[in-house]
Formats: C-alpha cells, sequence, structure tokens
C-alpha cells in the first residue's frame, strides 16, 4: 500500500492537525508493508520528524500557496507516485486520483455560530461538506464530532478513533527544580494555567472573572498560553476594568515553544480548560497525563471523558467554576492524579490510534 500524506502544516509550527499526525505516523510507519509519502515544504524538517527508513519518502511542494497545493501539486504526486490512499486534514483536492482520506476533527463554525466570522463559517461549510463527500473515508476523533458530521453533511463513511497524548507528557519529572527554572525565567510560580488559543468559545472570560471572584490573585498568576485568534470584547473590558493588582497578576504567553510550555505546564498549581465547545480536547487529557490537578469541562466532545468524575465543569455555570476551582486548590489529592495519568496512558495513545486508523484503512482497500 502507498500512503501519501500532506504534511504542510509542519510548515507552520506546532498546532492541533500537526500533533495529530505526527503521533499517529510516528506509530504507522513502523509498518514496512506501507509505503509513506509524507509531502511539505520543509522536508528536512519532516525528516528530522519521522527520520529515514526504507518505506518512507519526502517530497517537496513547490508553492506553500494553498490554492498550489491542492490544485497542482498534491494530484501531481499522487499520480506520479501511484498512490492509494492520500490523507489530508479537512480539505481535499478537488482532482482525485486515488481513494481520500479526510480528518474533519470538527464542525463546531455550524453548532456554535455566533463564536466564528459569518464568512469564514460560511467558506468552512462549504469546503469541509465538498472534501467529506467526495472522500472515501472521513475520519474524526469523538462520537459527538462523527454525530454532528453525519447531521450537517448527509454522509454514512465517518468513523471514530481515538487520539493519543504524546508519551513526553507521562515522563516523570523533578517539580521543584521546574518551578525554581519557571521563577528564574518568568518571576513566578504559583500559578492557575489555561492552555489554548485565545477565543471566545474558549471561555477565558469566565475563567478570569473565577479568578477575580474568589480573589485569586491575592496568592496566584493566572497564566494564559495561546495565541489570539478572535479578541472576546467581555474578558477585554474586564480585564481592562480591574485594578492593576488584577491586572498584574494576568500572564498572557504567545508563541511559547513546546518544552517551555511543558515546563509550564507541569509546575501549574492547577490546569483548568472550560471551553465551551470543542471537537475533541486534548489539552487536559495532557495535563492529566502530566498529574497536574484538572479541571475539565462537561460539554461537546469533551462529555466523553467521564473518567473526570467530581473535575468536570459547567462552562456556562460561573458559580460551579469557582466552586470547582476553590475545592481543587484546597484539597489536592496526588494519588487520584497517578490513577487518572494512568487510565490516560492506557486509553488515548498513538499505537491504539494506528491500530484503528488502519483497520478503518484496510476495510476500503480491499474494495
Amino acid at each position: 500500500m502507498k500512503l501519501f500524506v500532506d504534511c504542510h502544516v509542519f510548515d507552520y509550527g506546532f498546532q492541533g492537525t500537526r500533533t495529530y499526525i505526527q503521533g499517529l505516523y510516528l506509530e504507522l510507519i513502523k509498518d514496512k508493508s506501507i509505503d509513506f509519502y509524507f509531502a511539505a515544504s520543509d522536508v528536512a524538517n519532516l525528516e528530522s520528524v519521522f527520520g529515514k527508513a526504507i518505506n518512507i519518502h519526502y517530497i517537496q511542494y513547490q508553492s506553500k500557496s494553498k490554492f498550489y497545493r491542492l490544485l497542482i501539486d498534491c494530484p501531481r504526486i499522487i499520480k506520479k507516485y501511484k498512490i492509494d490512499f492520500a490523507h489530508f486534514q479537512y480539505i481535499v483536492p478537488p482532482v482525485k486520483n486515488c481513494k481520500y482520506i479526510v480528518s474533519t476533527h470538527d464542525v463546531l463554525f455550524l453548532d456554535f455560530q455566533a463564536y466564528f466570522p459569518k464568512l469564514n463559517s460560511l467558506k468552512n461549510k462549504l469546503l469541509y461538506g465538498y472534501s467529506a463527500k467526495k472522500s472515501d473515508i472521513v475520519v474524526t476523533g469523538s462520537h459527538y464530532s462523527k454525530e454532528r458530521l453525519q447531521h450537517h453533511f448527509h454522509i454514512d463513511n465517518v468513523h471514530v478513533m481515538v487520539y493519543g497524548v504524546e508519551p513526553v507528557f507521562f515522563e516523570t519529572y523533578n517539580k521543584e527544580q521546574l518551578r525554581k527554572e519557571v521563577t528564574d525565567k518568568y518571576g513566578f510560580n504559583d500559578y492557575i494555567i489555561f492552555i489554548s488559543r485565545h477565543e471566545p468559545r474558549k471561555n477565558h472570560f469566565r475563567l478570569l472573572k473565577a479568578f477575580i471572584d474568589l480573589q485569586l490573585y491575592q496568592k496566584y498568576q493566572l497564566v494564559f498560553i495561546g495565541d489570539v485568534t478572535f479578541h472576546d470584547v467581555n474578558f477585554d473590558d474586564l480585564l481592562q476594568n480591574s485594578s492593576q493588582e488584577i491586572q498584574n497578576k494576568v500572564v498572557f504567553l504567545n508563541k511559547v515553544d513546546f518544552k517551555s510550555m511543558l515546563t509550564l505546564l507541569r509546575v501549574a498549581r492547577l490546569s483548568v480548560y472550560p471551553s465551551i465547545a470543542e471537537g475533541f480536547g486534548l489539552p487536559p487529557l495532557e495535563s492529566v497525563a502530566a498529574q497536574v490537578p484538572t479541571l475539565c469541562s462537561n460539554t461537546t466532545s469533551m462529555a466523553e471523558f467521564d473518567f473526570f468524575g467530581n473535575d468536570f465543569i459547567n462552562p456556562l455555570d460561573l458559580d460551579d467554576i469557582k466552586n470547582k476551582i476553590s475545592s481543587k486548590l484546597s484539597h489536592l489529592d496526588f494519588n487520584r492524579q497517578k490513577e487518572l495519568a494512568n487510565f490516560v496512558a492506557n486509553k488515548f495513545n498513538w499505537k491504539a490510534a494506528s491500530i484503528e486508523f488502519l483497520d478503518i484503512v484496510k476495510q476500503y482497500n480491499t474494495n
């Protein structure tokens, strides 16, 4: 079998789809019965990730333009190398020279339209719907997302596969040593953390409101890691109208490299993920893997993380968020954190994901 993978996301730094491709294919390339064709503009970067092997081939795109890539580069490569399956994220080329696999991680812009720009939503509805219908296989990470894909696009070829947490999150570490590193670099070490890009549906506003109402700024920092996608006017107004003391305790860290992000996560007193809507929701699993006390939203796909139990929060209920934060900071249960980390390690790993993915592909390879 010849499997082509569009890896253009590797040309633009770290993001969720890159983590997904990297985790999945680092496991899949161990299967020597499959030839893998990884394509991007920076093939040296790809090789640094996936390494050298007889069944791995790197192909450089002729242009960084997404239109050229989809209209010319991908169809040309697929035809030249007689590819059997081509794997894309969200959007596939219009010219089809092999069987298509598309990973559509969510269609939240259709169910939560108030949180997304209208033109962006309309464009994505057309492109995602077209790509899903043109593809032989659609894969997603939750039963919630599968149901929404089927509902909106009227398709029945959607398959759910588990997503994995990178092994590095489970590695042991010296918290006190890392705490000193954070203090030396950032000037603080007692903080609550939220790792996510910044946009209204992520619910930064209610987390900030809880932080202020509970007067946690008297003891902790509130650290937000992630770039701004869409500004939240309510959040901006709340922060700007707060005292200087509060503003000084709210930290924004953008363009954080992976190593720094991991260190900051490991040292955090509490990780909160209050997002209103997600297609999967990997960050709370990563903080659990690092044995950091974690609160997670109980809506959309995250409702499937039922192992959180009492650590679930209703992202629309400010009182619930405040009560759970207070309780978690007051009663740290390290044995529970270890048990949760072991559960996540066994259930959400890329080896299991690769097995599920191959089982799906093999069903269509016989057709």
